[in-house]
């Protein structure tokens, strides 16, 4: 009989010290919606939530306190208002949607500090968290203050 030769292992396993380094770099970048939920529940206000998708989008239903700013409105010009201080934690859809990986690209390269939000509103949702509908989209104006 043949021995199996793991998958898993084929190509090793980092070392502790590795693995705590790459871990700590992907926390650093994204976010999951529980944590999300907790700084929300706390009135965290050194982030804002974004929501990188058509105001159209946004209107039909988004994270409670979050803002419209369409990635594709993004620009010198669009972001001048925003607080620099502030992180910005970007979503979109879920995974099928890359708004929140193009949001949180822009406003980097343009100076500010953001994190993506793992999951998108699909997981939010699964996750149990309120989503809330708008007639309009949130002012831009909210995440300046």
């Amino acid at each position: 009989m043949a021995e199996h030769i793991s998958a898993v292992l084929e190509l090793g396993a980092p070392e502790p010290d590795e693995m705590a380094a790459i871990m700590q770099d992907k926390l650093r970048f994204h976010t999951d919606a529980w944590d999300l939920s907790v700084d929300l529940k706390a009135a965290v206000t050194d982030i804002v939530v974004m929501d990188a998708r058509p105001h159209a989008a946004y209107i039909g239903g988004h994270i409670p306190g979050a803002v419209s700013f369409p990635h594709r409105e993004m620009n010198t010009e669009t972001v001048a208002s925003l607080d620099r201080a502030k992180v910005y934690v970007v979503y979109c859809d879920g995974i099928g949607c890359n708004a929140s990986t193009k949001g949180a690209y822009k406003l980097a390269r343009l100076g500010f500090r953001a994190k993506e939000l793992l999951g998108g509103l699909d997981w939010w949702r699964r996750d149990g968290h309120p989503v809330i509908a708008s007639r309009e989209a949130g002012s831009l104006h909210a995440a300046a203050e």
